[in-house]
C-alpha cells in the first residue's frame, strides 16, 4: 500500500457520469440552465429585498439571506462542476478541495439556520403579531444573521485541519463533482474515526437541532391556528407558512437523502451518489426563488412591476 504525504500529496479525480463522459457537452447545457435560473432567481429576489424598502421587514430580510446562501453554495460550486463537464479536467488540487469543501458545508449550514429563523419569524408573526415589529427589529435581524455565519464558520474550520492529519493512499476519486467531507475521508488508507464523530458531532448539534426547533416551532403554530375561532383566519395563518415549509423540504430531503447514501450506501450504484449530490447541491436554490416568487404575491408585484417598466 502507497502512501502520500499531504506536501506530496496527488489530487483529488472528480467524477461525472460514469460512462457517459461522450455526453459531457450535452450535460453541461442542463447544469447551465439550472445554474442560470438559480444565480437570477436568487439574485432578483436579492436585489427587490434591498431596492424596495416595503420589503425590509423580518419575513423578508430572512428571505434575501436564504437566497444569498443558495447563492453562496452556487458559486463555489459551479467552476469546478464546469471544469469538469466542459473540459473533461477530473483533477483538484488537495488544498482547493478543502477550501471548497469549507464552503460548501459554510453555506449548507448558514440555509439550514436561516431556515430555523424564518419557522421563529412565521411563529412570532402568528402567535404574537402586535410585537412582531419590536421583536424582530433590523438590529436582531443583522446579529442572527452574524450569529450564524459565526457559527457555520467556528463549526466547520476544525474539518480541513482534521483531514490533513490524515494518510491517503492510491485511491483519490471522489463520488462527485465536488468536495464534501464524507466523501473525502472515506479515502484515507488511516484511521478516520475522530473525522467520522466529528461529522456526526456537527450534523447532530447543527442540522440535527435545526430541524427539530422548525419542528417545535411549527406544532406551535399550529396549536396557535387552532385557537383561532374563524376558519378563514387559520387558513390565511397558515398560507404565510407554505412557502417556507416547501423550502425545507427542498433543503432537508436532498440532504438528508445524501447523508444517509454516503453513510449507508455501500453497494448503492455510483449513479445514485452522483444523482443525489446534484439534487442536493441544485434543488433548493433553483427552486427556492420559483416558490418565493409564485406564493409572495409582494415580491412578484415588484418584479412584475419592474418589467412593466
Amino acid at each position: 500500500m502507497v502512501f502520500f504525504n499531504i506536501s506530496v500529496y496527488q489530487p483529488f479525480l472528480l467524477t461525472s457520469f460514469s460512462g457517459l463522459e461522450d455526453s459531457n457537452p450535452v450535460i453541461s447545457i442542463l447544469f447551465c440552465a439550472l445554474y442560470i435560473i438559480a444565480l437570477m432567481g436568487n439574485s432578483t429576489i436579492i436585489v427587490v429585498i434591498w431596492v424596495e424598502p416595503s420589503l425590509h421587514t423580518p419575513m423578508y430580510l430572512f428571505l434575501s439571506m436564504l437566497a444569498a446562501s443558495d447563492l453562496g453554495l452556487c458559486a463555489v460550486t459551479l467552476p469546478t462542476l464546469f471544469k469538469l463537464f466542459w473540459f473533461n479536467a477530473h483533477e483538484i488540487n488537495f488544498d482547493a478541495c478543502l477550501t471548497q469543501m469549507f464552503f460548501i458545508h459554510v453555506f449548507s449550514l448558514m440555509e439550514s439556520g436561516t431556515l430555523l429563523s424564518m419557522a421563529f419569524d412565521r411563529y412570532v408573526a402568528i402567535s404574537n403579531p402586535l410585537r412582531y415589529s419590536a421583536i424582530l427589529t433590523n438590529s436582531t435581524i443583522a446579529k442572527i444573521c452574524v450569529g450564524l455565519w459565526l457559527r457555520a464558520v467556528a463549526v466547520i474550520f476544525p474539518g480541513p485541519f482534521l483531514i490533513k492529519q490524515l494518510r491517503f493512499c492510491e485511491a483519490n476519486v471522489l463520488s462527485h463533482s465536488y468536495c464534501l467531507h464524507p466523501d473525502i475521508i472515506k479515502l484515507s488508507c488511516s484511521d478516520h474515526r475522530i473525522n467520522s464523530i466529528y461529522g456526526l458531532i456537527i450534523v447532530l448539534i447543527t442540522l440535527g437541532m435545526d430541524s427539530v426547533l422548525i419542528l417545535l416551532s411549527y406544532l406551535k403554530i399550529l396549536i396557535t391556528v387552532l385557537g383561532i375561532a374563524s376558519r378563514v383566519e387559520q387558513l390565511k395563518a397558515l398560507n404565510t407558512c407554505v412557502s417556507h415549509i416547501c423550502a425545507v423540504l427542498l433543503v432537508y430531503v436532498p440532504m438528508l437523502g445524501v447523508s444517509i447514501i454516503h453513510s449507508f450506501g455501500k453497494h448503492v450504484p455510483p449513479a445514485v451518489h452522483i444523482v443525489m449530490g446534484y439534487v442536493y447541491l441544485l434543488v433548493p436554490p433553483v427552486f427556492n426563488p420559483i416558490i418565493y416568487c409564485i406564493k409572495t404575491r409582494e415580491i412578484r408585484a415588484r418584479i412584475l412591476g419592474n418589467l412593466m417598466k
